[in-house]
């Protein structure tokens, strides 16, 4: 696996031009922000599996624009083979994760859409971190979504714990 089989099959599904330029974007930013994690952290973590997770993450908009777009996507990958690793990356990329109870409001299959390994988590904050095409600050990110689901929406503390987590402090 690597990033041209990723592109190849990302393309392949029939993604608009818009996703897979989405996806380029979110990949470079899952790179760089796990060199700078390793960096600070000491973790070695698996920079292939975050370069084609991130192309990937999106591959269900090929089918549907919905929510339901990252269980869409999971299927396709096991259908081409993908590790589970990829897999997971896929389905859990929404936001911050969904946890079960969420997932069943919104209609997804009963499962849990947290990110739990840190590259599930690296590639689900590039995804908040770029729109389109361009990278966004947090502080756009949190008041674009708490004009979404509201201030006191557990998807919001989520987010920002889910960016202490992974970016460090500004100096």
């Amino acid at each position: 696996m690597n990033s041209n089989t990723c592109l190849k099959d990302l393309k392949g599904s029939g993604c608009p031009v818009n996703v897979i330029e989405h996806s380029k974007a979110v990949s470079k930013k899952a790179v760089e922000m796990a060199v700078n994690y390793s960096r600070i952290n000491g973790i070695n973590m698996d920079m292939v599996q975050i370069e084609c997770g991130a192309l990937l993450h999106d591959i269900g908009r090929s089918k549907t624009h919905t929510i339901k777009h990252a269980v869409v996507g999971a299927e396709i990958l096991r259908k081409l083979n993908y590790p589970d690793s990829i897999v997971k990356i896929t389905l859990k990329h929404v936001g911050a994760g969904i946890p079960q109870y969420e997932a069943d409001k919104l209609g997804l299959e009963p499962g849990n859409y947290m990110p739990a390994t840190i590259e599930e988590k690296i590639v689900a904050h590039a995804d908040n971190l770029i729109r389109g095409t361009k990278e966004v600050g947090i502080d756009s990110v949190i008041i674009r979504w708490e004009k979404i689901f509201g201030k006191d929406h557990p998807v919001i503390t989520r987010l920002k714990n889910l960016h202490k987590e992974l970016i460090p402090e500004d100096p």
